[in-house]
């Protein structure tokens, strides 16, 4: 059964998680980084449309294949739109050997207790049911820590563990992403709190279930040692949280048994512009480089 297959890959295989998820807000960022300036687009679905050219053009890249990408996160306009006539998720995984996954969340509520939890979300039961038929095999949600606030991080664990369970009822396995800000000067306190909240909430799983774990490269190496050796933890994703490449690729690299899901640092350098041999060394280079420091991990 391909979703017997898919669960492999996401469990055991080498290479790392590539996050083609940038939705509403970030995609102009997105757009600007890869070289088409907020001019290119007069519309919400003509700057989608352009979007979607730069995501198909990656996907299609000879670099970009289940030997080193293990999965992708799709955005849901990415997932309802089609790449030569294939729907993209089912695309990813017959013709690309590569896991798909669907960002699931609406985007972050303000900022309380030094955290910013998810927005509600009352449409998610039908997106999952969707995402379902679509071919999707997991999903992903996150939420932000901006401090070291035991009560705010406490909500969002908590948060992203009863969402979690909602997307374990309908199959799927859950990405749970509780992103620690890297520029906040008490990260470290941060993140021992966050680990002691997060195995806390590993007890409460539906027995036999198992989710996966996006978290930001810590500051202490291997601090998240225990969650990646957890039978009900699937595997233990790294985002790369506005580290340059380099930069997320050397922490990533003292963290063992953790692999790369890194968005911005896996286009950086993408050009529009480039021609499609270029293009294609450009992004073999970064895939290459990503999978060299999460095999090293």
């Amino acid at each position: 059964m391909t979703n017997a297959n898919m669960a492999a890959q996401a469990a055991n295989k080498d290479g790392f998680i590539a996050a083609l998820d940038q939705s509403g807000g970030s995609t102009p960022k997105a757009l600007k980084l890869y070289g088409v300036p907020e001019s290119a687009w007069s519309s919400e679905a003509e700057m989608f449309d352009l979007v979607h050219a730069m995501r198909t053009r990656i996907i299609k890249s000879p670099a970009f294949t289940g030997d080193k990408v293990m999965g992708a996160i799709l955005f849901e306009q990415t997932m309802d739109r089609e790449i030569d006539g294939v729907p993209t998720a089912q695309y990813l995984w017959e013709k690309r050997g590569v896991v798909p996954f669907l960002k699931i969340d609406k985007g972050l509520a303000e900022q309380e207790d030094g955290v910013k939890l998810m927005k509600p979300n009352p449409g998610l039961d039908a997106l999952l049911s969707r995402a379902v038929t679509k071919g999707v095999f997991g999903t992903k949600m996150r939420s932000v820590i901006d401090a070291a606030n035991p009560k705010g991080i406490a909500a969002v664990v908590n948060q992203q563990f009863e969402v979690a369970k909602q997307v374990l009822a309908h199959g799927l396995v859950p990405i749970v992403e509780p992103e620690v800000t890297i520029s906040i000067s008490d990260k470290a306190e941060a993140e021992d709190i966050l680990l002691a909240e997060i195995t806390k909430h590993l007890d409460g799983l539906p027995a036999g279930k198992q989710i996966m774990l996006k978290l930001t490269l810590p500051t202490k190496p291997n601090l998240y040692k225990p969650l990646i050796d957890d039978p009900r933890v699937m595997r233990v994703v790294a985002l790369s949280g506005g580290y340059s490449r380099d930069e997320a690729n050397a922490k990533l690299a003292q963290n063992t048994g953790m692999i790369a899901s890194f968005s911005r640092a896996l286009t950086e350098g993408l050009s529009a512009d480039q021609s499609d041999a270029e293009f294609d060394a450009k992004l073999a280079e970064a895939i290459d480089s990503i999978v060299k420091a999460s095999r090293a991990g």
